[in-house]
């Protein structure tokens, strides 16, 4: 590269990933894991990269969890063995498991219903492949799963799995509630709420003598906050391997943890207005606003210079296809950067998730801001 960063001769849009920062925030989060006594089981939902699950994975084998068949496709064709499809399974996608187990891989299943169990115990009696089954439990009300006291409905889809020759390996939770805090003693009350629920459930089953050697747990704002995780035989998390701004209004990861940023160039202004018009609309950004519902509202993303600093006050403040507006943050004292046409600067994203959804290759930058590798990702189901 011939400018002092590397970043001018790059096309923009385009997506970068700070390497040093992402292997920070994992070895963070393997440590602080370890010294509560429980695995880790990396999400690769955000990452959708071989080389970053390399990085978050304690084996190439795993464990890591996936959250579309593209991805357990993807990895398992890289050697990883040991996985977790973490969204309820529907019937017509038992054949693509079978494939992707076919091929080696020991992929489980979750599910939460009577239905799904009878789908998935004909399926292994019809093909003598013993699928993996967690059962999914409801933590917090925020989304899917059996109410943790349910005793009927737990024992009664773990029977229907052992009968039909599936294997039920145990219960699974996710935390989604914690997404709307940011008190510190409340997430760390959440992480509990988790762990309550999770052991309450598999000592639901394992009185009605039906296995559960898997208790599986996991956000990233209640692996952040558990204070304790007994019981607990692993935590999932993914998101913050990158950090984004909504995890960072969570309290879940430090602003300068963050590891993502779109690269944009300054194409025009509308300076009456206090504007700088980019080329990174929604479409590199995405059209996430998750922090419009929390303290600061951040637009779509908030704007640095080339070394990642944020510049005071200013981020994207609204977003056409392939335009993005960047203006001070409404009410702020902040005075609008020189920044003329050609002008590089970083976005922070509001959701690493989806942004990165946005782009098929990361921009890796070493410790001297350079891009040192390009590191392809996928997407799609």
């Amino acid at each position: 590269m011939a400018d002092a960063t590397g970043l001018e001769a790059l096309d923009t849009p385009c997506l970068l990933l700070d390497e040093a920062r992402l292997r920070e925030n994992v070895e963070r989060m393997r440590a602080r894991l370890a010294g509560l006594g429980v695995a880790f089981r990396p999400h690769l939902k955000t990452a959708k990269s071989r080389d970053v699950a390399r990085l978050a994975m304690a084996a190439p084998e795993g464990p890591a969890i996936v959250s579309t068949l593209r991805e357990a496709e993807y990895f398992c064709e890289a050697g990883l063995r040991d996985v977790i499809y973490g969204v309820g399974i529907a019937p017509d996608k038992l054949a693509r498991v079978a494939a992707v187990r076919a091929r080696g891989a020991d992929l489980a299943v979750i599910l939460d219903s009577l239905e799904q169990a009878e789908a998935v115990a004909a399926h292994a009696a019809r093909t003598g492949d013993p699928l993996p089954v967690l059962i999914e439990v409801d933590a917090d009300g925020h989304r899917s799963g059996v109410a943790p006291d349910d005793a009927e409905t737990l024992v009664a889809i773990g029977r229907r799995l052992v009968a039909g020759a599936a294997s039920l390996r145990g219960v699974l939770l996710h935390a989604g509630h914690s997404y709307a805090l940011s008190d510190p003693e409340a997430l760390a009350d959440a992480a509990e709420a988790e762990r309550v629920a999770a052991v309450s459930a598999a000592g639901i089953l394992r009185a009605a003598g039906l296995p559960c050697p898997v208790v599986s747990v996991g956000s990233t704002p209640t692996a952040r906050f558990a204070r304790d995780l007994t019981g607990i035989t692993e935590v999932r998390a993914g998101v913050f391997m990158f950090g984004d701004l909504f995890q960072a209004g969570v309290g879940a990861v430090e602003p300068e943890d963050i590891a993502l940023s779109v690269l944009a160039t300054v194409i025009g202004h509308q300076r009456k207005k206090g504007w700088i018009i980019t080329d990174a609309g929604w479409m590199a950004l995405s059209r996430d606003r998750g922090t419009a519902r929390q303290a600061v509202d951040q637009g779509y993303g908030a704007v640095c210079d080339l070394a990642g600093r944020p510049y005071p006050d200013l981020i994207v403040a609204d977003a056409n296809q392939e335009h993005g507006i960047v203006a001070l943050r409404r009410g702020s004292g902040a005075e609008l950067p020189d920044l003329p046409i050609g002008a590089r600067l970083r976005i922070l994203p509001n959701h690493a998730c989806a942004t990165g959804a946005q782009h098929d290759r990361y921009h890796v930058l070493d410790d001297a801001g350079r891009v040192a590798k390009i590191w392809p990702r996928i997407n799609g189901w």
